[in-house]
């Protein structure tokens, strides 16, 4: 569904195991838009192009010097002109459920990561199962870091672990009170409905999408975790269902091939 208007080819910037950058291009293939993959961990000078932009993250869906984070596909729709409509988004109480849902499944397996294994770098991604582990964590602190009304930032929900976050057992610790601060702040949110807007790295959103990216997100980081335990002929201990995350808007793949 590409527009006449779009002369300049697309460029799209991203790295491997980033969860929306396979999202990001997954949703451009479907809708028939071709564009320059640039690999910016693999590519130097695809990183130096990401840098003149003024870019600091990826993806990034890029049409001559202009640019837009893609985190959000509904701001990916708008930068290209698509004649698209995305699917509506479960209600904010079925989110903050399947938050719960996913950050139990991720304590489950991280204490089945083989203790040599936890510092070794999860496919061609450079970065450890250590640090993915605690990323599927991370990402929920950060949004309850700002949702008390400061700036969602990429650095923010990319922080790596802590000195004292080593082993499976330190993960697990910190999951445990992630999840629990979640779950506490879900209860006395004072509007369930998430109307009111939150400031992030890639734009002004309402809280019920970023919401809905901090369930998606974490779930696809824990999809990798379930692969990397497959990959070392581990059966995930309560492998997500389907069900669990049905309505998602998750990539169709766990990793780039």
């Amino acid at each position: 569904m590409q527009t006449p208007s779009m002369a300049t080819k697309v460029r799209v910037f991203w790295q491997p195991g980033c969860s929306s950058c396979l999202r990001t291009k997954e949703f451009l293939i479907a809708q028939g838009v071709d564009y320059e993959s640039i690999n910016v961990q693999d590519d130097e000078r695809g990183m130096v192009a990401l840098r003149e932009l003024g870019a600091r993250s990826v993806p990034v869906v890029a049409l001559g010097e202009r640019f837009v984070y893609a985190q959000s596909l509904a701001d990916v729709v708008k930068f290209l002109g698509l004649n698209l409509r995305l699917s509506e988004r479960l209600p904010p109480e079925e989110l903050a459920r399947r938050i719960g849902i996913v950050l139990r499944a991720a304590l489950r397996y991280v204490p089945q990561i083989p203790p040599e294994q936890l510092n070794a770098d999860v496919r061609n991604r450079k970065r450890s199962a250590r640090v993915l582990a605690h990323h599927v964590f991370r990402i929920v602190e950060a949004f309850l870091e700002a949702s008390s009304g400061s700036t969602l930032t990429y650095e923010s929900t990319v922080m790596p672990p802590a000195s004292g976050i080593q082993t499976q057992a330190d993960i697990a610790r910190y999951g445990e009170q992630v999840l629990a601060r979640f779950e506490q702040w879900w209860a006395h949110c004072p509007d369930k409905s998430c109307i009111a807007s939150m400031e992030t790295y890639y734009g002004s959103h309402s809280m019920h999408e970023v919401l809905e990216r901090t369930a998606w997100h974490s779930a696809q980081h824990t999809r990798q975790l379930m692969m990397l335990l497959e990959t070392l002929d581990i059966a995930p201990n309560g492998p997500l269902t389907p069900a669990d995350l049905a309505g998602l808007p998750l990539p169709e793949k766990v990793w780039d091939d």
